[in-house]
């Protein structure tokens, strides 16, 4: 299931990508299918490792093209391992607001990133994540958890303040709002068969949408992602350095 929308974010054979804070990969692994040279980075060692074992497969099934390659590794987004503007493309997505410093993660982006570069951050939308607090201490009061909520502004704002350009947005996964409003009223932490009967319904609905991708489905979260959406996604470019005029030959030195 991706939060970014790669029609909207285009993605070229042999662009260098950094998926920071991948979790379980999704967006890696789809960069990597495209042909990209992939580094996925958490802190998670857990999940890492269970990440660096889809590629092994990924790659011995030929499910990526010829000359993509895929990295996975373990790190920390306050101090990125790698020189200055290493990455065509960095991905952020459900990750700055677990963070603290989240202004300290873009400055990191924004180093790592070469300008005319592009990368794209997603965050839980304002108002779903604002029902789920209300709901549901538990979703929010836990180690690792979401610190704050942020409104599309501001998000924007700050990518700016950190030397980016936006030029795009829009909202994702507007069925999945409704699944964690009945985990966070049931019980976040209550899953499987110890999950309310509602939310073990409303979770069938949402694995067969994602295996089936039915036209009813699609066509229904097209129409409730701009309603109730449960992830902002923002597109940003990192500008281009002015070219430094030459000195002319009779200049002074």
């Amino acid at each position: 299931m991706l939060t970014v929308d790669f029609s909207r974010f285009p993605l070229a054979a042999g662009d260098r990508v950094l998926d920071l804070g991948c979790g379980a990969g999704r967006h890696a692994f789809e960069c990597y299918r495209r042909g990209a040279h992939v580094v996925a980075l958490d802190r998670d060692a857990a999940e890492i490792r269970e990440v660096a074992t889809w590629f092994a497969a990924m790659r011995e099934a030929g499910e990526a093209p010829a000359g993509a390659t895929a990295t996975a590794m373990e790190g920390d987004a306050l101090a990125l391992p790698f020189p200055d503007d290493s990455f065509d493309v960095v991905i952020i997505s459900e990750v700055m607001e677990h963070i603290p410093d989240d202004k300290g993660v873009l400055a990191e982006m924004v180093r790592v990133l070469r300008p005319g570069g592009r990368i794209a951050v997603t965050v839980p939308r304002y108002g779903p994540e604002k029902v789920c607090w209300a709901l549901s201490d538990a979703y929010h009061e836990v180690e690792g958890g979401h610190i704050r909520i942020y409104r599309a502004h501001e998000l924007l704002a700050k990518l700016r303040e950190a030397g980016l350009r936006p030029y795009g947005t829009h909202h994702a996964h507007g069925l999945h709002s409704p699944y964690w409003w009945l985990k966070c009223a049931f019980g976040v932490h209550r899953d499987g068969q110890d999950a309310a009967l509602p939310v073990r319904a409303y979770h069938k609905l949402l694995v067969w949408d994602i295996m089936k991708k039915p036209l009813a489905t699609r066509l229904a979260e097209r129409a409730l992602d701009p309603l109730i959406g449960k992830s902002f996604v923002a597109y940003a470019t990192k500008p281009r350095l002015p070219r430094t005029a030459a000195p002319s030959a009779g200049g002074a030195a």
